[in-house]
């Protein structure tokens, strides 16, 4: 079909949106939804229908910026590890992005380009692309004095005592016919053992598995607690020296001076005279890379001359004398069986995929995730089809399409279930909302018994229980409120098939101490949609009492520290639930932890007493440890700005909005300074 103009302002508006979506996901959150490839292909559309509409030119399309890492960009509610608020510091030099290609005949474009450019003879030099997460480390007289993440490609996140903390960067170096005040750039990245070793921890923690090294590397790199950073094994790899004082004549002579002042540099880096041997390269990497102990993504090639880099110059987005080839994510094609739908804790309903038993990645696949409804219908996929099977991230297998061609047909394509495959309940989907769910809350077994092994699981109470038990006592009918599961009998066990005194012992035992889980805990193990560990010790710190939750009002609920609306209204409709307030009423009586334990008072002052005070911004410590202050003088963290609240602490790049919002209602505004002259 030809777009015409009205449509192709629809598509590039769209587009933006969902590029800027997977940027933020990718480069903030640490989990990518689609590939690199994927993501790629949305970009290159854009790029072509701006070019050919170029009435709807805009300076924020992100075809003209880089994807952003700045701490600043979190998304409220999404699941992440402990991050300290970092002090954004501008760069010197930009730090910009690559150009990148999937196709060997874009860079025979790229090499005409560069020849009009430079109008005579030159060579590039190969390096093996590291996927890790970009820094650029500063040296003053030789001595380490900062670390930046690319951030925004202008200004990034000061990271500079976690930096310090990996292995192998020097501190000081001992400078050999060189730049002493110089910046270095490079890739911290995760090997293949860490990452492995990592997981596993996780694992057995019961924590979600992080997808790729690329992600664990830079959310390791803004843990909260540097001396954590230094137990994630992390690396660096460095590939470009930034100075004024710059001497070398070329790349590679710039690389092997790094080397010869204790810089990790890629040791297979190689200079290629044309682009056949820049092919050689590419080709060897593509297999070789497989037996490397640290992530590759691709191969970058640059001008070697540092003068024929000058002239080329550069766009807003990249240098025009580098680009990067893409290996594409191993693939395996395979037949399609069935799919099944699998409620959740939460009643969500999960499509997965049942496939004849392939190798990929040395491992055999014989299911994938489907997601939801709206992936289905986007791959198109049949019963009986021939499809694509990817490893998201190099772990995560996924369905990314259909070879139609083979298609039977009489393919019958599946249909999502109108009611719960467990139930029978008509299933419901939220506006704008991806998952279709089962409301039959207490009354679905699938979700019943997800809640209880949620419940029981190590990071909730810790009771010795298995599937295959819950199973067992659900259909003995022992298990039907979270309650339950204290009434169970020593003797009941022993009545039960396979339980010995020994087993049924350890149980008993692990019943009574799960009693003296903390509040937070216990609160986490209500399975209440969206609370996850950090935000069920959000609430508990700042209501202290289950009562206090059930009572507190969407407003309160949102003066709560990373509380947005989708989890308030969330918590609000669990509590309205007759159900979960008996169960509750049970876990009182069963003497389970339902409140937060009274500690030793540790105020400092009663300065800020009966004051609410709103912090905003970027400070020089930690955004928690300048709450952590407040509360030891007595004053209470709120989150949003109200006629109530006593103070708005306002530090650098706070929003505009809220600071007009503080002005509008007479709130009085403090700097950082004056926040500590008026706790003295």
């Amino acid at each position: 079909m030809k777009i015409n103009k009205n449509n192709a302002k629809k598509r590039i508006l769209f587009l933006r949106d969902e590029i800027e979506k997977h940027n933020e996901l990718y480069y903030v959150n640490n989990k990518p939804l689609i590939s690199d490839f994927e993501f790629d292909i949305l970009l290159e559309e854009l790029q072509f229908l701006e070019s050919k509409y170029p009435e709807y030119y805009s300076e924020n399309s992100p075809t003209l910026k880089i994807g952003s890492d700045l701490s600043s960009n979190k998304v409220k509610n999404e699941p992440k590890e402990p991050s300290r608020v970092f002090v954004q510091v501008a760069h010197k030099h930009p730090m910009l992005s690559l150009s990148n290609t999937y196709n060997k005949e874009d860079l025979y474009s790229f090499n005409e380009r560069v020849a009009k450019i430079t109008e005579s003879n030159f060579s590039y030099v190969c390096e093996l692309k590291i996927d890790g997460s970009a820094i650029s480390l500063s040296y003053e007289n030789n001595k380490l004095v900062r670390a930046i993440t690319r951030g925004d490609g202008t200004e990034g996140d000061d990271v500079t005592q976690n930096v310090k903390n990996i292995e192998g960067i020097p501190h000081e170096i001992y400078n050999n016919q060189g730049p002493c005040n110089f910046e270095i750039r490079g890739e911290i990245y995760m090997p293949w053992s860490s990452f492995d070793k990592l997981n596993k921890v996780k694992k057995e923690n019961e924590e979600a598995l992080f997808a790729n090294p690329r992600n664990a590397a830079a959310g390791s790199l803004k843990l909260l607690n540097a001396k954590e950073t230094a137990k994630r094994g992390l690396r660096a790899f460095f590939y470009s020296v930034v100075s004024d004082q710059i001497s070398f004549k070329n790349h590679m002579e710039s690389l092997l001076w790094a080397k010869e002042n204790g810089f990790p540099v890629p040791e297979y880096s190689k200079v290629c005279n044309n682009l056949e041997e820049v092919f050689n390269f590419i080709d060897h990497w593509d297999i070789e890379r497989k037996n490397l102990s640290f992530p590759t993504d691709g191969i970058v090639i640059k001008l070697n001359s540092m003068e024929l880099q000058q002239k080329a110059g550069f766009t807003s987005k990249y240098p025009r004398w580098a680009t990067a080839y893409k290996f594409r994510a191993e693939q395996a094609v395979t037949t399609l069986i069935s799919v099944d739908y699998q409620v959740g804790r939460t009643g969500a309903i999960t499509p997965v995929a049942n496939l004849y038993p392939v190798l990929l990645s040395g491992s055999s696949i014989k299911r994938a995730s489907l997601h939801n409804q709206d992936q289905m219908d986007l791959i198109d996929v049949h019963i009986g089809d021939r499809v694509f099977i990817e490893k998201g991230g190099e772990i995560i297998p996924k369905i990314v399409g259909v070879d139609i061609s083979k298609r039977d047909k009489n393919a019958i394509k599946p249909h999502f279930p109108e009611f719960c495959p467990d139930c029978g309940t008509k299933l419901e989907r939220e506006v704008e909302q991806a998952k279709h769910y089962c409301p039959n809350y207490n009354g679905c077994p699938m979700q019943i018994k997800g809640r209880f092994l949620h419940f029981c699981s190590r990071k909730a109470m810790n009771i010795l229980i298995g599937e295959a038990t819950v199973e067992q006592m659900f259909n003995l009918g022992y298990l039907k409120h979270l309650s339950d599961i204290y009434n169970i009998s020593r003797e009941e066990l022993l009545r039960m098939e396979g339980w010995k005194e020994k087993s049924a012992d350890r149980f008993i035992l692990s019943l009574e101490k799960s009693k003296s889980a903390p509040f937070y805990r216990v609160l986490y193990a209500l399975g209440i949609r969206f609370v996850g560990e950090a935000t069920a010790k959000s609430l508990a710190n700042h209501f202290k009492s289950i009562d206090s939750i059930i009572k507190a009002t969407k407003e309160e609920l949102l003066e709560v520290d990373d509380i947005g609306d989708s989890v308030a209204e969330s918590v609000l409709s669990f509590f309205s639930i007759e159900a979960n307030i008996t169960s509750i009423d049970e876990l009182k009586k069963k003497g389970i932890t339902l409140e937060a334990q009274e500690i030793e008072n540790s105020s400092i002052s009663a300065s800020l007493e009966g004051k609410s005070i709103v912090v905003s911004g970027l400070f020089s410590i930690p955004r928690d440890e300048l709450k952590k202050i407040i509360e030891q003088h007595s004053g209470k963290n709120v989150n949003s700005l109200s006629s109530k609240t006593s103070y708005l602490v306002a530090g650098q790049k706070m929003g505009p909005a809220k600071l007009d919002k503080a002005k509008q209602l007479g709130i009085k505004i403090l700097t950082e300074g004056d926040f500590f002259k008026l706790i003295k």
